[in-house]
């Protein structure tokens, strides 16, 4: 199989060392101040933990999205609501198989580190039932692989990435570096989110599997920012901001393999992180104001039963789609008593109903859902 050259990337950390120049150093202090800021931000919500429900799925939205899926939000929501629509986008499977893969993978951090097995599990997770389903999920690629137009032949491509016989080996690199202790770390180029930054653009150079590593390359930055403890709690995704500059993303990524430009990479990057993070922080503030808003209207609709309502209304920040029979239940009240403390909060602008039926109705907390709708990067 001849006619091109595929790319074999140089293990990391790269030498010569990064130069922190003036430029990354200001960046990357800006983006430890955003995050800074988010970690004192999701401090100030109600049981904080709670809230990681709703910036996990928008991510699983935005990153589906830049995969070229069409599915929304509201359409995740109202899927995992048991609402079915036909009028609405098909591929809603793709986005819930990230919810899970990211869910599934954090929860086993505590235990299992981020490695080689830990990615082909998530992989695995990702793309179980949807598109590139039938490409070995879980399993580096065993074909050669290419990026470029639609088309496009391997010689005429943007990007070839290693041979499949050479995945394995850069891989465990990869794995080696994320696992080098930080108290071996000897110059000021090693720092975490430098770190995080260059194993993103080398896992997507790899392009270890047959289909998904965007995906998997975007979910890897969140599970590093956690392993690390930059974040407390995995509130901050990065796949709103390369989607709006998604040509500057791909141009600096495939700058580090034409030229080497590590340091121009890592300055988008680091843009990225204070930009999310300071975006992630202000749907905090948000959320609490909501809450407030929302419960000040509780005490004035609902004098005699504000207790139940301000326990519905905590419900749904955790879950913001319910039927009357799973307030009922969660209430400890009968179905009447749920039924008429829901329509009270229809009727102030709450919630909405979201089936159109008259029977077997499914409420949404749409306020709270329009917080987490759009890029907002």
């Amino acid at each position: 199989m001849g006619g091109y050259r595929a790319f074999f990337p140089t293990p990391l950390p790269p030498v010569p060392p990064i130069r922190m120049n003036q430029l990354l150093i200001r960046l990357h202090s800006e983006a430890e101040r955003c995050l800074a800021g988010l970690d004192s931000a999701t401090d100030l919500l109600p049981e904080p933990d709670r809230f990681v429900y709703s910036y996990v799925r928008r991510e699983a939205v935005l990153s589906s999205q830049i995969e070229g899926t069409q599915s929304s939000l509201d359409d995740l929501v109202r899927r995992e609501a048991g609402i079915t629509d036909p009028s609405r986008p098909g591929d809603v499977q793709e986005v819930s198989n990230y919810v899970r893969a990211l869910n599934n993978t954090m929860s086993t951090l505590p235990t299992l580190p981020v490695s080689t097995r830990l990615l082909r599990a998530m992989h695995q997770d990702l793309m179980r039932g949807v598109r590139g389903g039938d490409r070995t999920p879980g399993e580096f690629r065993r074909h050669q692989v290419h990026i470029g137009p639609v088309g496009v032949s391997v010689a005429d491509a943007v990007f070839v990435p290693p041979p499949p016989d050479e995945v394995e080996e850069a891989m465990a690199a990869l794995e080696r570096y994320l696992n080098h202790a930080s108290a071996d770390v000897q110059d000021e180029g090693d720092l975490p989110l430098i770190r995080i930054g260059l194993a993103h653009a080398q896992f997507e150079t790899i392009h270890p599997f047959a289909d998904g590593n965007g995906r998997c390359g975007r979910l890897l930055i969140s599970l590093l920012l956690a392993e690390t403890g930059l974040l407390r709690r995995p509130v901050l995704y990065l796949s709103a901001f390369f989607r709006q500059h998604r040509a500057e993303y791909y141009e600096r990524l495939q700058a580090t393999r034409d030229t080497g430009d590590l340091e121009g990479w890592l300055a988008f990057f680091l843009r990225g992180v204070a930009v999310v993070a300071a975006d992630a922080r202000d749907r905090a503030r948000r959320i609490v104001a909501l809450r407030e808003e929302h419960r000040t209207l509780i005490i004035e609709h609902l004098p005699n039963s504000a207790s139940n309502g301000f326990r519905l209304l905590d419900r749904l920040f955790r879950v913001p789609y319910f039927n009357v029979s799973a307030v009922a239940e969660d209430l400890g009240v009968n179905f009447s008593t749920a039924n008429t403390l829901i329509d009270t909060l229809e009727r102030i602008g709450i919630v909405r109903e979201g089936t159109g039926r008259a029977r077997n109705r499914v409420f949404i907390y749409q306020p709270y859902i329009d917080i987490f709708s759009g890029d907002g990067a």
